[in-house]
């Protein structure tokens, strides 16, 4: 029985990483930077160091990561502010039915705790859980397990136990690697065999996750 769930936020709670990707690309094509798919797609989990080393390793030293990552950072933030944060159907319902379950809930992103937080606040989320975490606050962030290891831990929740809610290759690689009970709800990237093998279940929709664990509590022993 799962005890326990971990969401990923961006692409999960939030659809953001659509917002994301085109913030990318406008960045690159005004800084003149040419082609950033590449990075575009790799750098999906990853933390903010781990980025510039991927960025850096794909397009050479001279890739201005910093400033890329502020003019990027700057057209992100407008764009929430002028549209507005799009939460994910199906993200407020589940997490009200973990909360009224009493289920352990944490958060675990690769993204800055600050904005997280700022994030969890602007849709009213805060309240639903009792650990978050922000790829700032680990070394190394996704496909590395570390930051789902410290949220088991923070959670105290056993990993075997727990499920991670993740929509991207390089978090599932994470869940995994945690010990953890990895579901996938895919966004922008899908998986293929082998990430498939490491997947507990592959949801289509959050609440597809939401009857998967109303199925597992209802068959779990008196």
């Amino acid at each position: 029985m799962i005890e326990a769930v971990v969401f990923d936020m961006d692409g999960i709670l939030f659809d953001t990483e659509r917002l994301s990707v085109e913030c990318w690309r406008q960045a690159a094509r005004e800084m003149g930077l040419g082609d950033i798919e590449k990075g575009v797609y790799g750098c999906i989990g990853l933390n903010r160091t781990d980025s510039r080393l991927f960025m850096k390793q794909t397009y050479g030293e001279a890739f201005p990561y910093e400033e890329f990552r502020q003019y990027n950072s700057a057209l992100f933030r407008k764009r929430v502010e002028q549209e507005g944060l799009p939460v994910m159907k199906g993200a407020g319902e589940l997490l009200e039915w973990l909360h009224g379950n009493r289920i352990p809930t944490a958060l675990a992103s690769s993204t800055a705790a600050a904005t997280v937080k700022s994030h969890l606040e602007r849709a009213d989320f805060s309240r639903y859980f009792q650990v978050v975490i922000g790829g700032d606050m680990v070394e190394h962030s996704k496909p590395q397990p570390d930051i789902y290891r410290k949220a088991c831990a923070l959670l105290g929740a056993r990993p075997e136990r727990t499920a991670a809610v993740e929509d991207s290759p390089n978090g599932i690689r994470s869940a995994h690697g945690a010990g953890m009970l990895p579901i996938m709800v895919p966004d922008l990237v899908q998986p293929g065999p082998e990430l498939e093998k490491l997947l507990y279940r592959r949801c289509d929709s959050l609440t597809e996750v939401l009857e998967l664990l109303k199925a597992e509590a209802a068959s779990a022993p008196v």
